[in-house]
């Protein structure tokens, strides 16, 4: 295949998708680091002498009985403010496919392809290590998830002169990850349906979807009818942010004429991603976060369950397997090529670096085993550490690559014209 006209992995794509990715990684980064805070003073309050405050805090309950909907502090962020979460996953997901880069499938071809297999390689880890515990078997989701806002943070750390490339790739795998771990929430962890309520949420998401398709923006029309779509979906006994998705989808991309100004999702995507990033994620997190690890010997004692076994495993293990694999055999079946500046060790890096798994992981674990016990416990120490351990090991690959990127960096963006653009967004490829 002509090297002019072949596929590229991991290619610099269009300056204005460029742009628009370097705006949302700057957020992401950002909330990354408020998280990774909740987070830890979560977990530092849930083992300190105040840890009865703590959980009394979380236990807190307030909202109407009569609609089902007298939820704790916890169960308000694991419910509510996770679907605004994905709320803005859905509207990235949506303009991604629509008018973004990926709407080439070639493009998409590989973030899809990788996403899919950092799913179900550390689920089949994590279901091989607990086949002798039938109890543990329902954590199988637990590990698949990549938390989008720890990753880029880290990578942020890690170094800025990575390759754009790699942090859009990252992105994209993330967002594709938490569509398939939102089906899989609904499809494998919801105990009980109840047909109605399902039935009747279809009549505020209509109303919704008609509004927003007709531009309309007014927060007094749009608001209630969210609520309602959330608040059905809740009582159906399916998880309720799967209504946050939905919502997402029926936002239109395109704008119906040239020059009318942003789109709406563009629109949304700008007033509820800070939202979403700065207190709905972070507050997800403090209240998540805290797991008493009963001192050392308890620390060490979950060390040897199943469940941390599994859930470290394949947060470090599947993914790495996982992406890596899935990105090779697209590039081996469709004869796409590397692009130039990078080698298959930053894929790997890439890859070890998915398997921070935080908020969507937290989530699954808390669907699986339950608040307070046992069990859920140990998933949230496994989900810690295996963050930990993915974040450590990438950050060793990568580092190592740091002063190669440095000179690619340099390159990319001189701007030789002085028309705004860097000019390596202007090259047209020529064949060797």
């Amino acid at each position: 295949m002509n090297r002019a006209t072949a596929a590229r992995i991991f290619d610099r794509g269009t300056w204005p998708e460029a742009r628009r990715i370097a705006d949302i990684l700057r957020l992401e980064t950002v909330g990354g680091v408020i998280m990774l805070a909740a987070a830890l003073l979560g977990l530092v309050w849930a083992n300190s002498p105040w840890a009865p405050a703590y959980e009394a805090l979380r236990g807190v309950e307030f909202g109407p009985e009569s609609l089902h909907l007298r939820l704790s502090l916890g169960q308000w962020a694991s419910d509510g403010l996770l679907a605004i979460f994905f709320f803005v996953a859905g509207l990235e997901l949506k303009r991604e496919f629509v008018a973004g880069d990926l709407r080439d499938p070639r493009r998409a071809a590989v973030p899809v392809a990788a996403a899919v297999g950092g799913v179900a390689v550390p689920a089949l880890i994590y279901t091989l290590v607990n086949l002798g515990s039938p109890e543990a078997a329902s954590g199988w989701a637990i590990p698949t998830a990549t938390d989008i806002a720890f990753a880029l943070a880290v990578l942020a750390v890690i170094g800025r002169f990575l390759p754009s490339a790699l942090r859009t790739f990252l992105l994209t795998l993330a967002v594709v990850d938490d569509l398939i771990a939102i089906v899989i929430i609904a499809l494998f962890y919801t105990d009980r349906l109840s047909v109605v309520p399902l039935l009747l949420m279809l009549v505020p998401l209509a109303l919704f979807t008609v509004l927003v398709q007709r531009r309309v923006r007014s927060w007094w029309l749009l608001l209630p009818l969210a609520a309602a779509v959330w608040a059905l979906m809740h009582a159906s006994g399916v998880h309720a942010t799967v209504a946050g998705v939905l919502l997402g989808f029926a936002v239109p991309v395109i704008r119906r004429r040239a020059g009318e100004g942003p789109g709406l999702a563009e629109h949304f995507e700008h007033r509820f991603r800070p939202l979403s990033t700065g207190v709905a994620v972070p507050v997800f997190a403090f209240f998540a976060s805290g797991v008493a690890l009963g001192g050392f010997d308890g620390f060490v004692s979950s060390l040897t369950d199943t469940v941390t076994l599994g859930v470290v495993a394949g947060l470090l293990f599947g993914k790495l397997v996982g992406i890596t694999a899935s990105t090779w055999l697209v590039s081996r079946f469709t004869r796409a090529e590397l692009d130039d500046d990078l080698a298959w060790v930053d894929v790997v890096g890439l890859a070890v670096l998915g398997g921070i798994g935080f908020t969507v992981s937290l989530l699954v674990g808390e669907l699986a085993f339950g608040q307070g016990s046992t069990q859920y416990g140990d998933a949230k120490i496994a989900v810690l550490l295996g963050s930990l351990l993915s974040a450590l090991v990438a950050t060793v690959i990568l580092r190592a690559r740091n002063r190669v990127y440095r000179r690619i960096h340099e390159e990319e963006t001189r701007d030789d014209d002085h028309d705004g653009i860097p000019d390596v967004h202007q090259r047209t490829p020529t064949a060797d």
